[in-house]
């Protein structure tokens, strides 16, 4: 297992990209980094360049000026990458589906490697979806 992947397994750097949301899912992501919910605590932390981030988390459903964006952040993260769509519009577009300036579903843009569902998520079901990442993450770096 090389460095990355030792310390990917102890704390997970997590840039926010905000794809054309209503703010509801930011506002969310925010009350969990309160002392309150304190996502710190798990080793979780929001970083300011995609390239210091462990996962890209998505809020908002894309529109067609944000898909070659994020097709670029996606190829400037150090790998293993990680994926997160967040809330009803990251998932599946929510009710911006039949929008005429909605693109495609991010998952169709980039691998998405977990889903938070919700408009908005509520920050135990945002917590809960990390942990199941941080699992993720975990058995991908044990088969190494």
């Amino acid at each position: 297992m090389g460095l990355r992947e030792t310390i990917l397994s102890k704390s997970i750097y997590v840039f926010h990209l905000s794809s054309g949301s209503c703010n509801n899912c930011d506002i969310e992501i925010l009350d969990c980094l309160t002392p309150r919910y304190d996502l710190e605590r798990f080793g979780i932390t929001l970083v300011g360049s995609i390239r210091h981030a462990d996962v890209l988390l998505c809020t908002g459903s894309t529109n067609r000026l944000t898909v070659p964006i994020i097709k670029k952040l996606y190829e400037e993260m150090p790998k293993p990458a990680f994926v997160v769509a967040f809330g009803a519009c990251g998932s599946s577009r929510g009710l911006f589906k039949d929008s005429y300036n909605t693109g495609q579903p991010l998952d169709e843009i980039i691998p998405v490697d977990a889903y938070i569902p919700g408009c908005p998520p509520k920050p135990e079901a945002i917590i809960g979806g990390l942990m199941k990442l941080i699992g993720k993450i975990k058995e991908k770096n044990k088969g190494k």
